[in-house]
């Protein structure tokens, strides 16, 4: 899990790239979850927290 600190030191373009992995993450987790597979229900938990985290630095990098 990435800190904010971490999450607010990289690009807009490498924030949009690890968002767009995050959300195939939470598919993925979706879809074991689904199906009966998931083994760590926490992880859901972690990726939508550091997707909410990525979100707010890029809105805080549209609005400098």
């Amino acid at each position: 899990m990435a800190k904010a600190k971490d999450i607010n030191e990289l690009t807009r373009d490498e924030l949009t790239v690890r968002l767009r992995d995050l959300k195939q993450e939470a598919l993925n987790l979706r879809l074991q979850q689904a199906t009966g597979q998931l083994t760590n229900s926490a992880r859901i938990r972690i990726v939508r927290r550091e997707t909410a985290r990525i979100q707010t630095a890029l809105t805080a990098k549209a609005g400098a």
